[in-house]
């Protein structure tokens, strides 16, 4: 089996090969998926809510939610807040979100959704809800559960991974 199929590199003799691409790597080629669906919905959302990707990530995270710290959006969109300050005040001049003071703690800004912003989320939702019925749409229901489930397993595996790369420092 070569190393695109095989778990390590060594085929099913046993017998090492020659070290594959790592571009044929199970790792690498979830990367190009990824990307592909990442610059797919940056396009589609950019022409649907004239956002981009920073802005829509904001918009789809903030969604039909409390009022969110900035610290707390930040990190549901995995940036720090200098990050996206600047997506932030973009869609505060466009009336997309509110800023206001949280009433428990009052040296803490909350961001909310506006209609404006709340259209803007639905039409997020919707376009990805159409994107992923294209991606699956050729999947039997049964490849679709196991699919999920692979998926899972190797989150699981792979934030495992990050965790010990991370205590290795």
């Amino acid at each position: 089996m070569s190393q695109t199929g095989s778990r390590g590199g060594s085929s099913e003799t046993g017998e090492s090969e020659s070290a594959a691409p790592i571009t044929a790597m199970l790792s690498s080629r979830l990367m190009v998926l990824a990307n592909l669906l990442k610059r797919g919905a940056i396009l589609r959302y950019k022409r649907l809510t004239g956002l981009n990707s920073v802005e829509f990530g904001l918009v789809a995270s903030l969604g039909r939610r409390p009022p969110m710290s900035v610290a707390r959006l930040a990190e549901a969109v995995g940036q720090d807040k200098g990050q996206i300050s600047r997506a932030l005040a973009n869609l505060l001049s466009r009336k997309l979100i509110v800023k206001s003071a949280n009433p428990k703690d009052s040296r803490e800004v909350l961001i909310s959704l506006t209609a404006a912003g709340l259209a803007a989320h639905d039409a997020i939702v919707d376009g990805a809800q159409e994107r992923n019925r294209r991606l699956l749409e050729h999947l039997s229901e049964a490849e679709f559960q196991t699919l999920l489930r692979q998926v899972d397993q190797l989150t699981a595996i792979a934030a495992d991974m990050l965790e010990t790369e991370k205590n290795l420092r």
